[in-house]
């Protein structure tokens, strides 16, 4: 049998691409280590719910649990080329929100915090597939660490990563947190409106932590339902953050969520960090300022009970105080200087939770939280 490995192996699809011969690999299997879906394991789905939520959830809600916001790939490769061939399932065109952050996929180069942006590929205006070559006259004799994270909106129905046809391919350096950073909010959360996927706040605070990572982020339908609540705290985390306040429809609906949704998290997790944060575009309205103080009462309540390891955010502070009005690009939706201001303050309050709860790089204090 003279079978070519092409022919042996459908893994191993030869293609051009400018002018370059590349073997194209599914990158939803090792050695590339995918990270963001809690449950992908099990269900083999690059959906953000698992699937007994997913059949008691709104439609709405289903959507999105399919975009694929958090996601990463990450690898190591001596290949002089990377290219990204990849099917969406959703083209995510939207009027207030480039294409770059809503459907397409930012490579990195490096390892740890100082892994650096190499560039972006994007569907063209409707479509559903992408083929590009970000990468390309890279030195053959060198291993390189690559996180390609995943679009925040769209989703992904298939993703191959193309390498050169002698390239060395081996599973990438171990995250310096093995647990995941956890988020559940709004469309803010789940990185509406960066201008590219690397640029939501959760991300930054990835890279920052050298952390894997789950966006409950549900644009418009983080309504604090328990059974979301019930099946995040099945996962273990290093820490989580609750930043639901824009989704509430209501005052009363934040007083009536909020508390229950955190005391699930933490019945099931006792020591896990959770830090509480109200909206960012805050306005000094009777409306704003009683949201703010039902999120802020959730955590004095914890704290008033012994809870050592929760901490609360005003969202009035998360754009600063100089131009707040060039933080957004409709009044709500943060831009890329909405969220670098977001990620600056809320990294070292995150910085000092993880390290009162013993939670530091090549840690892990799982087992005193389950």
């Amino acid at each position: 049998m003279n079978k070519t490995i092409e022919q042996i192996d459908p893994n191993f699809q030869r293609r051009e691409i400018g002018g370059r011969q590349l073997n194209f690999i599914n990158a939803l299997q090792p050695p590339f280590e995918l990270s963001g879906f809690g449950w992908y394991r099990q269900e083999q789905q690059l959906c953000r719910l698992p699937k007994n939520v997913m059949a008691r959830s709104s439609p709405a809600l289903q959507y999105l649990a399919w975009n694929t916001s958090g996601g990463m790939i990450r690898f190591r490769t001596d290949s002089p080329q990377i290219a990204v061939r990849a099917e969406l399932r959703d083209p995510a065109d939207m009027n207030h929100m480039p294409r770059n952050g809503s459907a397409g996929f930012d490579l990195y180069l490096g390892a740890g915090p100082g892994k650096q942006y190499l560039k972006s590929v994007m569907p063209d205006s409707g479509a559903l597939r992408v083929e590009a070559l970000p990468a390309d006259n890279l030195s053959p004799d060198a291993m390189r660490e690559w996180t390609l994270y995943l679009p925040l909106y769209g989703g992904v129905k298939h993703l191959e990563i193309g390498l050169a046809p002698d390239a060395r391919l081996e599973a990438p350096s171990p995250f310096a947190l093995p647990l995941p950073l956890g988020f559940y909010g709004s469309s803010i959360t789940q990185g509406g409106c960066a201008s590219r996927t690397g640029n939501a706040y959760t991300n930054m605070l990835a890279r920052e932590f050298d952390a894997p990572l789950y966006n409950w982020g549900f644009s418009g339908n983080g309504f604090g339902e328990p059974m979301v609540a019930e099946a995040i705290a099945e996962l273990p985390m290093a820490a989580f953050v609750l930043d639901y306040d824009h989704n509430a429809p209501s005052a009363d609906h934040l007083a009536a969520t909020h508390e229950p949704f955190f005391r699930l998290i933490r019945a099931r997790q006792p020591n896990l960090p959770v830090i509480m944060i109200s909206k960012p575009d805050f306005a000094a309205t009777p409306e704003g300022r009683n949201r703010q103080a039902i999120i802020r009462r959730t955590w004095q309540h914890a704290v008033d009970a012994g809870d050592r390891h929760v901490d609360f955010i005003d969202g009035e502070t998360l754009f600063g105080n100089d131009h707040r009005d060039a933080c957004t690009v409709d009044t709500s939706h943060p831009n890329d200087l909405g969220f670098f201001r977001m990620f600056q303050t809320i990294a070292p309050v995150l910085r000092r939770a993880l390290e009162k709860a013993g939670v530091t790089a090549g840690g892990d204090a799982a087992s005193s939280r389950r």
